[in-house]
């Protein structure tokens, strides 16, 4: 059976264009009123950066970001049957800024963070929560993660039980959104 699940790019050049969402047995796709919160809070900052999608899944954040500018959009993800679908999503829009990758986000995103360490960088978080099985103590690996990391901002989608962090290495947390069972925390550099 073929798979009906979309979500649509709402604003940029890309608007409108469908993307198909993998399977909700292996991805969690952000919900449409928090992609638009992202971009509202980030419209002045999104132009002529670097945006990573750390747990790509059908790879819309990455993709709306280059609809609406950004220089680079990448989404990582693990998971091959998702990783399928972000990866056909990408060829349908045809922007080679758009790139795709497949593999361990822990290991790929320091490697693409350095290789753009002159741009202006910015990720998006959107692990599988940590209530899924297998993903005990994910936001404390992600935390490691970003520690390690030069970038400029950093937005975590995450469960609204979890009590996301005031500063993480170089990065403080300066926005907080709820939207029901689903949060946003937007962290920038220390201005020293």
């Amino acid at each position: 059976m073929k798979n009906n699940l979309f979500a649509t790019i709402s604003s940029g050049k890309y608007k409108g264009k469908r993307l198909n969402l993998p399977s909700l047995s292996t991805t969690r796709s952000t919900k449409s009123i928090v992609k638009e919160s992202v971009f509202n809070s980030l419209q002045n900052d999104i132009y002529n950066s670097v945006f990573i999608e750390l747990f790509g899944g059908s790879g819309l954040m990455a993709a709306t970001a280059v609809s609406n500018y950004a220089k680079k959009g990448y989404a990582i993800e693990l998971d091959k049957l998702a990783f399928n679908s972000l990866k056909s999503n990408y060829d349908k829009i045809g922007d080679s800024d758009l790139i795709a990758l497949y593999g361990d986000t822990f290991k790929l995103t320091p490697k693409i963070v350095d290789e753009n360490i002159t741009q202006k960088i910015i990720l998006y978080v959107d692990p599988p929560f940590d209530i899924r099985d297998g993903f005990d103590g994910i936001y404390d690996r992600i935390y490691e993660l970003l520690a390690k990391l030069k970038v400029d901002i950093v937005v975590i989608e995450h469960i609204s039980s979890h009590n996301a962090l005031d500063k993480i290495g170089e990065l403080i947390l300066y926005k907080s959104r709820k939207f029901g069972n689903t949060s946003l925390s937007y962290y920038t550099k220390c201005i020293s």
